[in-house]
């Protein structure tokens, strides 16, 4: 018996999602599976099937209260004192708006060599018009 092996498409769909009122987590999640070609039943991990989506108003998802001042981002410079910064949800969104929703599908990726291929397919709208039109995007219902 033969192993199935997918092969690069020559077309890739473009996929539209808009963001406006749905949570962030299940929007990532989704968002997720649709770069990664797990939606489809020829998903290989090592092959580059991968299919490109657009998200629209990429900063008016929705999250708790509680969320947005719980939930913390974290950095280091590497430096021993003092080199930790903590960032709250609500730091972050009004700095970069697109900035949680990028991360929370960043983080639901292989952390491979693959993951920034993966993520330069993921384009982040923060209005309803795109460039994006002579691709014919689809839309995708979350």
């Amino acid at each position: 018996m033969k192993t199935f092996v997918a092969k690069k498409p020559e077309n890739r769909k473009w996929y539209i999602v808009n963001a406006e009122w749905k949570t962030l987590w299940k929007l990532a999640v989704e968002i997720a599976k649709v770069l990664r070609w797990k939606n489809k039943a020829d998903f290989t991990p090592h092959v580059d099937t991968w299919d490109y989506v657009i998200v629209q108003n990429a900063d008016k998802f929705h999250v708790t209260w509680n969320k947005m001042l719980d939930k913390k981002y974290y950095r280091h410079s590497r430096y021993a004192k003092d080199g930790l910064k903590t960032f709250t949800l609500e730091d972050r969104l009004e700095k970069i708006p697109t900035f949680p929703l990028e991360h929370a599908v960043a983080w639901m990726l292989p952390n491979n060599k693959l993951k920034k291929w993966i993520m330069l397919r993921l384009k982040l709208v923060t209005w309803t018009d795109h460039k994006f039109e002579a691709q014919k995007p689809e839309m995708l219902n979350i």
